[in-house]
């Protein structure tokens, strides 16, 4: 049996301001929006080039869910971004006002900044390091 995530919901406080943080400053492409009812939307996001996963901007519809906006993790690291060209992305990033809490740096694993979404979720912004 063949499996794979096809979404990871985020709880957003606004399904436009997150529409637009994601589409303008990371430069994801917004795959769906579609009207489910007056107050709920069905709202994809990914980024350019990619074919697997993708976000679903769920905005809160209830106190807990507004309480869980920006800390889905309890302050770890909650998304990891691969890219294939580290700091075109993030000059790209940084010029958009996308904010990240620590310089780059080099790792075993390839070259990581940490940055935050416009709620305060952590994510890794990874190139990560080529098989020789």
């Amino acid at each position: 049996m063949a499996q794979h995530l096809a979404h990871i919901a985020l709880v957003v406080a606004d399904y436009d301001e997150a529409i637009n943080f994601y589409t303008k400053k990371l430069n994801f492409k917004l795959l769906e929006n579609t009207l489910l009812t007056e107050n709920k939307r069905w709202v994809r996001v990914a980024p350019l080039g990619s074919s697997g996963c993708a976000l679903l901007l769920a905005q809160a519809a209830n106190d807990e869910q507004r309480g869980r906006i920006g800390n889905q993790t309890g302050g770890r690291v909650f998304l990891f971004l691969h890219t294939d060209d580290f700091w075109q992305d993030y000059h790209r990033m940084k010029d958009a006002g996308v904010q990240f809490t620590e310089l780059p740096r080099q790792e075993a694993y390839g070259i990581v900044a940490v940055f935050t979404d416009l709620y305060g979720n952590l994510w890794d912004l990874i190139e990560p390091q080529q098989e020789s």
